[in-house]
């Protein structure tokens, strides 16, 4: 809990006339004279918050009505069936993704800004990318693609994987992407259960200036996967190039066309994204078309207040949730910068050289990446022209009070600073920023509109100023349909709703103060989440544990409090062995090759062993918390661990590690 009761320093307050024109200002007034509320003048925001979640009904009918998405749904046939999981929304309207992405189609503004590390910006119209998803749909129309089958990218963040994604949604096919730098044994964890029937593919990428050649991992997927009848190749890195049996992009989207889309169930399936795989596969978590689309224009609408004539930017890879929603700023009419490189190539302030070259109003990134800047002593705003830039995002870990300020020093002072905490499984945010709100530092302003969030403690009790488990009392449209290959929905509960039934229990630690703001601390599981890409541990431990000499592991990702992040993993070798430069390297190749390149870890270290619970599961949140300074009687039941005196080893790595530090 903060202990000065006037709360941290207020960096950027929003003025009467900035609420009264932005979306969530016109929103708030236009349902205060819709229903009769007194929300203020200017609008109250936690006035709007309890309404939107007291009366979801109304909130999440006023919202289609509002964005002309659905208009006029009666309240009663909104949300028919309230409890989690199986909350049923919307049951009679029909609705298509794509459809409302490209309604707004005009010729003031373009669709997409592409760039990559080796090209200078390029404008993509409207009118250019429905045509282009118009043909792709028709193309897949040809090859026998139907509504449910799945469509899989394996790509880099490139304009093929929009077009290929929304002529996906056009005809109802489901989308799923993996970013070029996992590697196949990765890739194959998740496309192999959902069974693709079509891939699309890069031959390669670039990333910090070199160019990585992925021909032989996409010729691996096509043998491993039996149910891809066809592989579209996609040219980054060997243009000339057509592997046998494989269709050229350039022949997929040869004969531009007006979309036709298949008018759909508000719960059929848009895409499948995977969670980080902490125990066995990840999992297949499939979000609808209308919930996905609904969420998105409030998200996008009313908390980061984008709209047509904006350009949004998210630094992000196919394979992290980020690339979804960036995308989704179509739904806004907004023109969307789509990026494929290195985030600091080939300088630390590339994000922000990209902004003023583009023109951006919206930079979203990572706490990791300001930090980086902070670190260096650059001064963006002195050193590139943002004068368009109006917000800044950042999400994937908490961000550091000190980089709050550097950001207003450093950046602009005008500048509206979201830090937004959400997830993968709902595709969207449930703590962060409104134009109605101010930027304190190190806080997060509220929990996002029509989110019933709460900090409980272990009991499930709410708690004020102090930490708890974030979680979530009422239905979100947005919440997960069902995990791909769980019939029963057996995953899927125990995932998110144990220890308490019908309440959504996410995996983070949160921290509601006094004042109503919220300070997230990280996970309360064992993901792994750097830089806001989640991979599970089993992951790693397949990609280690498959090297000779290694007996056993444990990886742990450590929140540190001052924003960063530290990633050790600890083995066990065979008797004799010695953990030697030529082995850590070893490790460190494998993870890189089988695993994925950013969860790479900082530290290897030898133990003598690793500690399990007697059902044998690794201790990894229990030995996380150690090295977070929690006392070993409040971060584990010694009682419950097979070999205790294996914990006393832990026990005093994090004591050194602390007197270090």
């Amino acid at each position: 809990m903060i202990a000065d009761t006037a709360g941290p320093e207020v960096l950027w307050s929003p003025t009467p006339e900035s609420m009264a024109a932005s979306q969530a200002g016109r929103f708030a007034a236009w349902v205060a004279g819709r229903r009769g509320l007194d929300l203020g003048s200017p609008p109250d925001y936690d006035a709007l918050w309890r309404w939107s979640v007291e009366h979801l009904d109304q909130f999440w009918a006023d919202v289609a009505t509002w964005t002309d998405v659905l208009p006029g749904v009666p309240e009663d046939r909104v949300l028919t069936r309230r409890e989690m999981p199986g909350a049923e929304w919307f049951p009679d309207v029909t609705i298509n993704y794509a459809e409302q992405a490209l309604r707004y189609a005009t010729e003031d503004h373009p669709a997409l800004i592409v760039v990559a590390e080796d090209t200078e910006p390029v404008e993509i119209t409207w009118a250019t990318l429905r045509g282009q998803v118009g043909a792709f749909a028709a193309t897949l129309r040809r090859l026998g693609v139907q509504r449910g089958d799945r469509v899989a990218g394996y790509l880099p963040n490139v304009p093929e994987a929009v077009v290929a994604f929304l002529g996906a949604a056009s005809i109802g096919a489901v989308w799923a992407s993996c970013a070029p730098d996992f590697g196949t044994r990765s890739v194959l964890d998740r496309f192999a259960q959902i069974e693709p029937v079509v891939l699309v593919a890069v031959d390669g990428y670039r990333f910090n200036g070199k160019p990585y050649d992925r021909r032989d991992v996409v010729a691996e997927l096509r043998a491993a996967l039996p149910s891809v009848r066809t592989t579209i190749a996609v040219p980054r890195l060997h243009p000339d190039e057509l592997p046998d049996g494989e269709l050229s992009w350039a022949e997929a989207v040869a004969v531009p066309e007006e979309p036709v889309f298949e008018p759909l169930p508000f719960a059929a399936p848009l895409w499948i994204v995977f969670s980080s795989g902490t125990t066995g596969l990840p999992k297949g978590i499939v979000h609808g078309h209308g919930g996905l689309v609904l969420e998105q224009r409030k998200q996008i609408g009313l908390h980061i207040d984008v709209g047509p004539g904006d350009r949004l930017f998210w630094y992000a890879s196919t394979a992290w949730i980020m690339w979804n929603i960036a995308t989704s700023a179509l739904l806004s009419g907004a023109t969307v910068v789509v990026y494929d490189g290195a985030p600091t190539y080939p300088t630390v302030d590339a994000q922000f050289a990209l902004a003023a070259r583009t023109r951006m109003t919206y930079l979203g990134t990572s706490p990791g990446y300001l930090g980086a800047c902070e670190k260096a002593g650059l001064r963006p705003g002195d050193e590139h022209d943002l004068s368009a830039l109006r917000s800044i995002g950042v999400t994937g870990s908490p961000l550091p009070a000190s980089t709050f300020s550097w950001v207003y020093e450093a950046v602009a002072s005008d500048v509206l600073l979201g830090s937004l905490s959400g997830g993968t499984d709902v595709a969207t945010g449930f703590i962060g920023s409104s134009p109605l709100l101010p930027v304190t530092t190190g806080e997060l302003p509220r929990p996002m509109l029509g989110v019933a969030a709460a900090s409980w403690d272990e009991d499930g009790r709410p708690v004020v100023g102090e930490l708890g488990e974030l979680v979530v009392t009422e239905p979100m449209p947005s919440m997960p349909l069902y995990f791909w290959n769980d019939p029963d929905g057996t995953r899927y509960r125990e995932a998110y709703f144990e220890p308490w039934p019908g309440v959504w229990r996410h995996g983070d630690w949160l921290e509601v103060t006094e004042r109503g703001t919220c300070v997230i601390t990280g996970r309360s599981d064992s993901t792994l989440n750097r830089g806001g890409v989640r991979m599970g541990t089993a992951d790693i431990y397949a990609a280690v544990e498959a090297i000779p000499a290694v007996v056993d592991c444990v990886v742990l990702g450590v929140e540190q409090p001052d924003g960063g992040y530290w990633m050790p993993l600890f083995v066990q070798l065979v008797p004799g062995a010695e953990l030697t430069d030529e082995l850590v390297a070893e490790i460190r190749a494998a993870i890189r090759a089988e695993a994925s390149p950013r969860h790479v870890p900082d530290e290897v270290l030898v133990v003598p062993g690793v500690p399990h619970t007697r059902t044998g599961k690794r201790l990894e949140v229990p030995l996380k918390r150690l090295f977070q300074g929690v006392a070993p009687e409040k971060a584990l039941n010694v009682g419950a661990v097979d070999d205790a005196g294996l914990v006393e080893h832990f026990v005093e790595l994090a004591r050194r590690r602390r007197s270090a530090d």
